[in-house]
């Protein structure tokens, strides 16, 4: 016998602070499942999620893989009869439940309100002034140079300790972080449920080919452009994770520091990427602001990640050529801000909407465990 039903209206107003404002107008039309490409035949969403966040049903939402399921194409949203924008519920739910997995959850709290933007920058920015305090630079210590007179990164903050050090630590709690909530949120989906498929590292395998393909952005038929900016700023960030870990390779290993050649290697991978970065950025910007009326503009924690991974692209360009110019104070002031943004990037990646990449992969596999999607597979195929 399934348990009653405990309605939580507190937890209805909270999808509602969270960027669910128009939660209230959905009449339960079902103009949103109809229209959704992505959505399984068998108990199609995003209609009973609409239910579910007008009750505050937060078990039935938060232990629910098709949250996830929603790529968040919009369409749902820009055929609505009501403008209950459901796309933005849906997105609004999210926000809650890397709130309720990722710890600690008032990092995920901080990042989605405004008043705690300051509060997020200050930590970063102090931890590399200290750096910069404990090396003598405010206290008429020479900032080094490179071998011929140039400015040189390397020589202006060593990567050990002065890099590695912090950015290791974040990379560490980060990838705690993740794997928290990704396990509990796996036992959640799993309780009680019989998984269909046993082999579970094939359906890892295919939820991974799913993300690099971008296969169910592609099945959006109002806004298909999303999938070009998403697919530039996935594979932007790709090509950074090789440039660093070359990067890596040549100051371990070979012991070889920056500054390099414009035509190294490193230097090619990581500008093709940053440039694809902030392309794609600026694609994903142009996209939403064109649809804002009938898909929603986002909520702030939208715009957070937008904005810090946009200050990540257009600051390590910065850095780039303003060391090229020997723009002296400008250049450092600058690489400084870069490792401000790319710490604020990946520290709070779990708490953020990036964390997207982790509870979305987890639904995706689940869904395959129990053969949740068999029908979009025809639309797919069609």
């Amino acid at each position: 016998m399934d348990k009653p039903l405990k309605p939580d209206l507190q937890f209805a107003r909270e999808i509602i602070k969270a960027g669910g404002e128009s939660l209230k107008k959905c009449y339960q039309c079902s103009t949103c499942t109809v229209v959704c490409n992505l959505s399984p035949d068998d108990k199609p969403f995003p209609r009973k999620e609409m239910l579910y966040a007008q009750w505050g049903l937060k078990e039935k939402l938060f232990k629910n893989p098709d949250i996830w399921l929603c790529h968040h194409c919009g369409d749902c949203t820009a055929y609505c009869p009501r403008g209950a924008k459901p796309g933005e519920v849906l997105g609004a739910v999210r926000n809650l439940m890397i709130r309720n997995y990722s710890p600690p959850s008032f990092l995920a709290r901080w990042v989605a309100d405004p008043k705690y933007l300051v509060l997020l920058f200050l930590f970063p920015i102090l931890l590399f002034l200290g750096e910069l305090y404990l090396l003598g630079y405010f206290t008429g210590t020479e900032i080094p140079r490179g071998p011929n007179g140039e400015i040189a990164y390397s020589k202006f903050l060593p990567a050990v300790p002065w890099i590695d050090v912090p950015f290791m630590a974040a990379a560490a709690f980060a990838v705690i972080c993740f794997y928290l909530g990704a396990k509990k949120y796996w036992l959640d989906l799993t309780e009680g449920v019989e998984l269909k498929r046993k082999d579970i590292y094939n359906c890892i395998y295919e939820t991974i080919k799913d993300i690099l393909l971008h296969r169910k952005f592609q099945l959006c038929s109002l806004n298909k452009g999303r999938t070009t900016g998403h697919l530039l700023v996935l594979y932007a960030f790709i090509g950074l994770t090789i440039t660093t870990s070359i990067a890596a390779f040549y100051e371990w290993v070979l012991k070889w520091y920056s500054p390099y050649p414009q035509t190294n290697i490193v230097k090619i991978i990581g500008n093709i990427s940053g440039i694809a970065l902030i392309i794609g950025m600026l694609y994903i910007i142009a996209n939403r602001s064109k649809n804002a009326v009938k898909q929603g503009i986002g909520s702030y924690f939208d715009w957070f990640l937008i904005v810090v991974i946009l200050g990540v692209g257009i600051t390590g360009f910065m850095a780039e050529i303003l060391r090229l110019a020997d723009a002296g104070v400008f250049a450092y002031a600058s690489y400084v801000t870069h490792l401000v943004f790319v710490f604020v990037l990946f520290t709070y990646a779990p708490h953020s909407k990036m964390a997207h990449m982790v509870y979305r992969a987890t639904a995706m596999v689940f869904a395959k465990t129990v053969m949740r999607q068999e029908s979009i597979k025809q639309k797919e195929a069609a």
